[in-house]
């Protein structure tokens, strides 16, 4: 097994993970506010990684520690705006909507680094664009809260993509990723002090420990360090792409467990953003190499 087919399968548990968390995101935040939950998660998640890379993480060099930190700072605030907006719409559009941070990722990279997207690009932006309109617009072509700061999510997923390439390279990945979690704790600390009632940690109901355990290990510890390894060997555009599979199975877990129904327009929708994925990441090169063999066999 090559190198990058490692980092595609680590991506993809942490896609499959991440799909099955929306619909146990959804009942914690029936009981903890944004900010808290979040304190919760990260310092719990911090505090199983810490445990696991202690040495390297003793030995983790200073400058790539303060990206680390910057680069949870970045994620806390994915993070946020995404549970935030799970208050006012379902799990299942909470899912398909962050996913299009897949298409906003070469832009992000033609601002930063002056590489100008391709048609593909293009022709994927203007298809995201559409299904979000049947996915979030109604009849007065207005969009509800929640979506609004689920999309919000969604360019702050991208933002922190890049980060994740730029700090994160010739490091341990698991120690990287104990210091996003101690920079995320931090940040959500404060704004949960500031803003919320952190004492609500005190009074967490016994209903969802088992909730906030999956949350903190299995949808942040384990995934983050699936993501961050294997990133390291793929492609900014090919993780984005298997990372996308995320909101396939959030709206397949949340109809599953869940209950949500789909209309016809909502699902209209997020097929238009998934051709949208596909087209931005594979270039639909998968075509190209089916009319080869074609022509070969002809």
């Amino acid at each position: 097994m090559t190198q990058k087919v490692k980092g595609g399968l680590l991506l993809l548990i942490a896609a499959m993970i991440w799909g099955s968390s929306f619909i146990v995101m959804k009942s914690a935040v029936d009981f903890l506010t944004p900010a808290v939950l979040l304190f919760v998660r990260f310092s719990l998640a911090a505090l199983f990684l810490g445990i696991l890379f202690f040495p390297k993480i003793k030995a983790f060099p200073r400058q790539k520690m303060i990206g680390g930190l910057l680069t949870g700072c970045c994620l806390f605030g994915a993070y946020y705006v995404q549970t935030w907006g799970l208050n006012f719409t379902t799990p299942g559009k909470n899912a398909f909507l962050t996913a299009v941070y897949c298409a906003i990722v070469p832009f992000l990279v033609w601002f930063l680094h002056h590489k100008r997207p391709d048609i593909y690009n293009f022709v994927a932006a203007f298809l995201c664009v559409v299904g979000i309109g049947f996915v979030s617009l109604d009849g007065n072509l207005s969009m509800n809260k929640g979506d609004f700061l689920t999309l919000c999510g969604g360019f702050l997923y991208a933002v922190h993509i890049l980060m994740i390439k730029r700090f994160s390279k010739d490091v341990d990945g698991g120690a990287f990723t104990a210091f996003q979690f101690i920079g995320g704790a931090c940040v959500a600390g404060v704004i949960a002090l500031l803003s919320e009632d952190i004492r609500l940690v005190t009074m967490i109901d016994s209903s969802i420990f088992l909730q906030i355990f999956y949350l903190a290990f299995f949808a942040t510890a384990v995934t983050m360090v699936c993501q961050t390894i294997g990133q390291n060997y793929t492609s900014e555009c090919q993780a984005s792409l298997i990372l996308s599979l995320e909101s396939v199975f959030g709206v397949a877990f949340s109809v599953l467990f869940y209950g949500e129904v789909l209309s016809f327009q909502v699902i209209l929708g997020f097929v238009f953003i998934f051709v949208a994925i596909i087209i931005s990441e594979t270039k639909l090169s998968f075509l190209k190499k089916g009319v080869m063999i074609d022509e070969e066999n002809c």
